[in-house]
């Protein structure tokens, strides 16, 4: 498990395991948001039993499927909104960890420039240039 930070309040990883959590409190995550839908692996745990080992190690645990290809308007809204009712810190996790930083990226963009983000996503490790023009879309200057 090797968590990327994109925010003080925010970390994001890939897929992890029931195994991963006593580390993960151990860091001092608060909340695990998860935004890998179940059976998108073969190999994929079930997001039940990494919930019920999260809440044994006082964990608050959120489950917001999203399809990596079909991120839609809604997705971002759920993951602003959740970010921003929980002070953290917050580890997401998905397959590889990109499709919550792109949740991250979309909902920040009113506030942030196409460049801050994709710059903080980088330094975390994520090249997603792909992303600008929905980025640019949403800046409001």
């Amino acid at each position: 498990m090797d968590s990327k930070q994109l925010t003080p309040q925010l970390h994001v990883a890939s897929q992890i395991t029931k195994e991963d959590i006593p580390a993960i409190a151990a860091q001092g995550f608060k909340v695990i948001l998860n935004n890998r839908p179940d059976g998108e692996g073969e190999d994929q745990p079930l997001a039940a039993d990494i919930e019920a080992e999260a809440k044994a190690h006082g964990i608050q645990y959120i489950y917001q499927p999203v399809v990596g290809t079909e991120i839609t308007d809604e997705n971002v809204e759920n993951f602003g909104a959740t970010i921003a009712a929980n002070e953290g810190p917050i580890f997401a996790h998905c397959r590889t960890g990109t499709r919550c930083t792109i949740l991250w990226m979309l909902s920040q963009a009113k506030n942030q420039s196409a460049d801050e983000l994709l710059a903080t996503a980088a330094k975390a490790g994520y090249s997603l240039e792909q992303v600008r023009g929905r980025l640019e879309g949403l800046y409001e200057k």
